[in-house]
């Protein structure tokens, strides 16, 4: 049987093979998109790059919580902090690879990768054959813009309040993250958006949505690993 782990029953689920685990946030997308937007993402580019890879392993349930501090100025946002998020992460592969034999993570929020070097990095001493990779859009805005807005519209249109989408602080990430980080998003943008969400479409989303699932596809067969647990092209 194939499709997403949490659809299986038991006898359904083969020993030693692969698991995909998206990895999300619950937190502010600007006043157009929802507060699931990442964990949205990452589940849809896990289902379509397992699809690709042979036997299509099994996607399992996506972790919707992350490590979203800088975005707690919003209503909504729920954040477990980096502490307990890396003990979710760790516990859950220490549980999979009772049965599994290698564990992928696909992380769909740019906040919870320091968390997750942290715990993939501990779990690969220990033995796990775990590994991260991120939903990463080069040249892609860095919130709740053009790439993110486009990819909602293709994988949930009825989630997305186009109406109330409007251009937030466009600088890059690069010149926004130290006072991002003292500060938080809502001191640099009072919408939640770095980026801007206009003329975003659903066929950009699709297009987006093809090359991130190809590139994680790509870097799950080559299983190429560096010092932080994350896999190489």
């Amino acid at each position: 049987m194939t499709g997403p782990l949490g659809d299986r029953s038991w006898p359904d689920v083969a020993k030693g093979g692969l698991v995909l685990v998206p990895l999300g946030s619950t937190e502010q997308h600007g006043p157009h998109l929802p507060l699931s937007t990442d964990t949205v993402i990452a589940r849809a580019v896990a289902e379509r790059a397992a699809a690709l890879l042979p036997g299509a392993p099994p996607v399992a349930p996506a972790i919707p919580y992350g490590a979203s501090g800088e975005h707690a100025g919003f209503p909504g946002t729920v954040s477990l902090g980096g502490e307990a998020l890396r003990a979710v992460l760790v516990e859950a592969v220490r549980s999979l690879v009772l049965w599994a034999g290698r564990v992928a993570f696909v992380n769909g929020h740019g906040g919870n990768g320091a968390t997750l070097t942290a715990a993939v990095r501990a779990l690969r001493r220990e033995g796990h054959d775990v590994v991260w990779t991120a939903c990463r859009v080069p040249g892609g805005d860095a919130h709740a813009g053009v790439t993110e807005t486009s990819l909602m519209l293709h994988l949930a249109p009825e989630l997305v309040l186009t109406e109330r989408a409007v251009p937030g602080d466009r600088r890059p990430l690069s010149v926004l993250m130290p006072r991002l980080r003292t500060d938080g998003v809502r001191a640099v943008s009072p919408t939640g958006v770095l980026g801007d969400p206009t003329g975003a479409s659903a066929d950009q989303g699709l297009r987006t949505l093809r090359a991130l699932a190809s590139d994680v596809a790509g870097r799950l067969t080559a299983w190429r690993v560096d010092d932080t647990g994350r896999l190489l092209r």
